[in-house]
């Protein structure tokens, strides 16, 4: 460069971007919640896709050596698969779906039903992502979902 007051500038706005860059990745790493089992609310942009009326909107947060994997228990059998990401991406060869578990759910008044449950990677808290779905029908559509408002499990609570 020609001028050096310029160069200077430019070099000192580097240093600090760069800087404030790490400190950012500094204070996510602290905010990543320590391995254990919490309760979180899981919230979705759909009404159809929503975790199961016994569960109170919430599902069951694991975190081991810093890899969160959330269990959903989801209102029927219609829900196939799911994917993290999008329906065009889960539509490729070879992509990895998510199998769904067979969970059992007690109403309230009493009636037992055996439903879909899933466990799903989860990049972050309190932020959206994407999670495609495949239902009965075959057709893969795309949603929105958080998770938050984690809170940790007792080992009494699990039982």
């Amino acid at each position: 460069m020609k001028n050096p007051v310029l160069s200077l500038v430019l070099s000192a706005l580097l240093i600090i971007l760069s800087v404030s860059g790490c400190f950012a990745e500094a204070q996510q790493a602290e905010a990543a919640l320590p391995d254990g089992v919490y309760s979180v609310l899981f919230s979705t942009d759909s009404s159809m896709f929503r975790v199961n009326e016994t569960c109170n909107g919430r599902g069951t947060l694991t975190v081991e050596n810093g890899t969160m994997t959330l269990h959903i228990t989801l209102i029927s059998k219609k829900i196939l698969n799911l994917f993290p990401g999008l329906a065009k991406d889960a539509r490729e060869e070879g992509a990895v779906l998510l199998e769904p578990t067979l969970d059992q759910v007690t109403y309230p008044d009493g009636i037992t039903e055996e439903v879909f449950g899933f466990d799903v990677p989860v990049p972050v808290l309190e932020e959206e992502f994407d999670l495609a779905l495949i239902g009965t029908k075959g057709k893969w559509y795309d949603h929105k979902v958080i998770v938050s408002d984690p809170l940790p499990i007792e080992e009494d609570d699990k039982e």
